[in-house]
């Protein structure tokens, strides 16, 4: 087991993990990103959905090159994998890589799911809730007669020991939160202002696991970031990181729910909007962690640094720099707090 699997953290002193922002097709700059996570000692290497080279087959592929850290997916699609494959790769994931694995899953856009499945989820909520029920009583090598409303499985998985898998979910809104609580290990969170973590997603998350019994998720936030430097745009790199994220209702309707003026129509305004808000955290190394930090004090147990701006416009060695001075910066920052 690693560490993330047998300690938990404080409230105000989140693990560091690393997110991969981009689909994967440069293997090669996504090796440098386990690298880092390497170096750095942060605690998982996550990176979304891709369609180009599957994110599962990545990190096997890193795990070949010697790169055996511990990753996540934030988030694989749903409609993509039943949840009998997910396992297994999830499983294969542990088995490869010799450490725990965060196995996180999202609906997605309900136009990509009328896509694959000819309709949208008619309940993402339970659509997520199946999935998950599954893939634990999957991995956990227990008999599986699974009637749902969108899963079905009358087969299990004969049991193979491996590292621990964490299911998680992603959340955008106090709903969906419920539903994670109910059921994930980890809720996900990308563009989320620390005021709604708190307010909303931590809450409901609690109220969730309360119903079934149960301990609340981890928290793990994606957090957009960058360092101040001469010729930058924060609003330039927000926009390059989540045009498309602010382009979607999904995405819009959350922000607005968090007080910030936000419309699908218009993805700029939207990004300043981030800029703004604070969701896009910059500033200097140390401004960053401060704003960082703020996460970790709303309920977050883990935030994943995503530097996906500057590397869409500055490349990965510029992203990578960012990531060093703001851990730096934010283990400065712990070390006076603890003194």
């Amino acid at each position: 087991m690693t560490t993330a699997d047998t300690e938990a953290p404080t409230a105000r002193t989140p693990r560091l993990s690393l997110m991969y922002p981009l689909m994967a097709y440069d293997l090669d700059h996504l090796a440098a990103f386990g690298v880092a996570v390497q170096d750095l000692c942060l605690e998982r290497l996550y990176m979304g959905q891709s369609v180009l080279v599957d994110t599962h087959q990545a990190f096997a592929h890193l795990a070949g090159r010697g790169i055996r850290v511990p990753v996540g997916t934030s988030v694989a699609l749903t409609a993509l994998r039943h949840p009998l494959d997910a396992a297994v790769q999830a499983r294969s994931l542990a088995l490869l890589t010799g450490t725990g694995v965060v196995a996180g899953f999202g609906t997605g856009d309900p136009q990509f799911v009328s896509a694959l499945r000819g309709e949208p989820y008619e309940s993402p909520r339970t659509a997520v809730a199946e999935y998950l029920t599954v893939m634990r009583s999957l991995l956990d090598g227990e008999a599986v007669d699974f009637h749902g409303r969108y899963v079905r499985l009358g087969e299990g998985l004969q049991y193979v020991p491996h590292p621990p898998v964490a299911l998680g979910v992603g959340v955008l809104r106090q709903r969906m939160a419920y539903t994670a609580g109910q059921v994930a290990d980890v809720a996900i969170t990308l563009l989320t202002p620390d005021s709604h973590l708190k307010e909303q997603i931590v809450p409901a998350l609690a109220q969730g696991a309360a119903s079934r019994d149960r301990a609340a998720p981890r928290v793990t936030s994606i957090v957009p970031c960058a360092v101040r430097r001469p010729g930058r745009d924060p609003r330039k790199l927000a926009f390059a990181a989540h045009e498309l994220h602010l382009s979607g209702e999904q995405y819009a309707a959350m922000l607005r729910s968090a007080g910030l003026d936000v419309d699908a129509a218009d993805p700029w305004a939207g990004a300043c909007a981030l800029v703004d808000g604070g969701v896009f955290a910059y500033g200097t190394p140390e401004e960053v962690a401060d704003r960082l930090a703020r996460y970790g004090e709303a309920g977050a147990t883990e935030i994943a640094l995503s530097c996906a701006g500057v590397l869409l416009t500055e490349g990965p060695e510029a992203a990578l720099a960012d990531v060093r001075a703001i851990t730096e910066a934010m283990r400065d920052r712990a070390t006076v707090g603890v003194r």
